[in-house]
Order: structure tokens, then sequence, then C-alpha cells
């Protein structure tokens, strides 16, 4: 395996230079995520109408009372789309499969690169606010509460784009990249709605978490354009010398 200069395998078709920046947030909807996310923060610091519609809407969904009936688990089932483990297990497999028929580790790093800043930003913003989940009665902002944002929600949006960001750059088949464009919406959305429906996260946890998922996959796009990607031009004319 190569550092990550893209080879040429007989009968695969080599990715496209200008398809590098699918999937990268538009200026516009980072400044978006980024007011969502300070704006929120603040009213629910504040005990703002935020908290107030979160209550509101909980109270319904707890009315419901999926996690006792039937429909729990199908719910549950729906929230595995914005699951680590589900998504990892996904991504360990067209990661492998680009790295086999390319002969580049370019995913790889991208993959390492957003699951360690999803990691470190979700953890640093649940500790740091410790706002209890919709089970604790009540929310409030305690030191063993980790519930804002919805890391299943920021998993969903930043890793199902990056899924779809390698399908299409690497020309995939159709079918695959049409299921990478769903999933990279889809996802997030039935995740959140899915999370708030079972009472296991208020309305507006959901919301920040695809907010942050957002930022972040701008990140990743920033980072792979400075450095992964320098890196390995560096690499392949190192070879190619």
């Amino acid at each position: 395996m190569t550092s990550g200069a893209v080879r040429r395998r007989p009968g695969a078709s080599p990715p496209d230079v200008a398809d590098v920046r699918v999937g990268r947030p538009p200026r516009w909807l980072l400044g978006a995520a980024l007011v969502v996310t300070v704006v929120v923060t603040v009213d629910l610091l504040s005990r703002g109408v935020l908290e107030r519609m979160d209550l509101r809407v909980s109270e319904v969904v707890s009315g419901w009372d999926l996690q006792g009936s039937a429909a729990y688990w199908p719910v549950w089932a729906v929230t595995q789309l914005g699951g680590r483990g589900f998504i990892l297990i996904v991504l360990a497999g067209l990661v492998g499969y680009l790295a086999w028929r390319f002969r580049t580790v370019v995913p790889l790093l991208r993959v390492l690169l957003a699951l360690g800043l999803l990691t470190v930003v979700v953890y640093s913003f649940k500790f740091g606010t410790g706002r209890t989940a919709p089970a604790y009665p009540g929310s409030f902002f305690h030191r063993d509460g980790a519930s804002y944002p919805s890391g299943h929600v920021a998993n969903a949006v930043l890793m199902w784009g990056v899924a779809r960001w390698q399908v299409v750059q690497y020309r995939l088949a159709g079918w695959v990249q049409q299921t990478a464009r769903v999933l990279s919406v889809v996802g997030p959305v039935a995740t959140g709605v899915a999370m708030v429906s079972l009472d296991f996260h208020w309305v507006t946890d959901a919301v920040v978490g695809a907010a942050v998922g957002i930022l972040l996959l701008g990140v990743v796009h920033l980072l792979d354009t400075v450095l992964v990607s320098r890196w390995v031009s560096a690499r392949a004319g190192r070879s190619s010398a």
C-alpha cells in the first residue's frame, strides 16, 4: 500500500479531482450551523424559551410511551443510523474496498480525522454543558449530564457525509452513490426524530447535534485540503522521483 497516491487498477476508474469537494458544506450553511449552535446554547444556559419548548415536546412524547410498546425496537433500530458502531462497520468495508482497489489510504485518513474530531468536540460539549437527558426529571445542567448535543445526530451528519464524499470521488457504482446521498440526508433526520420520539434526547439536542456535525464536516474538508491532500501529493512526488 502506498502513502495515498491513487494508482489505477485494470478496470478501475480513477477518482475525479473535481469531486474532492463533493459534500463540502457551503459557507452559508456553515455560518448558519455556527449561529444555531451559539444561539441555542446561550438560550439553554439562560433557561430560555427553547428549554420550555423542549419540556413541552418531551411531555407529549412521554405520553406516547414508545419505550414500553411494541414500537420500541423498530424505532430504536432507526437510531442506529447514527450509531457509531453501525456506521464504522459500513465505513470499514468502504475504506477497505477503496484501499484494495485504488491502493490509497486517503479515505482511511479522512475517516480517522473525522472520528477524532467528533469524539473530542462532541464530548467536550457534553461534559462542558452537563445537560441532563429527558429521562431525568426536568432539564438541568448537572455534572452527571451528557445529553447535549446528540452524539448520534452529529455522528450521522459527519460520518455519512464523509462516506458520500468517498463514494462519489472514487466513482463507485451509481446505486452506491445514490445510497450514500440518501443516507447523508435521511440518516441524520431519521436518527434525530427517532431519538426524540423515544425521549432519549431533547429536540434542541438533535438540532445542535446536526449543526455540530455540519461544522465538523466543513473542518474535515478544510484539513483534508491543507494537510492530508498535501501530504499525499508530497509523498506521491517523492515516489515518482
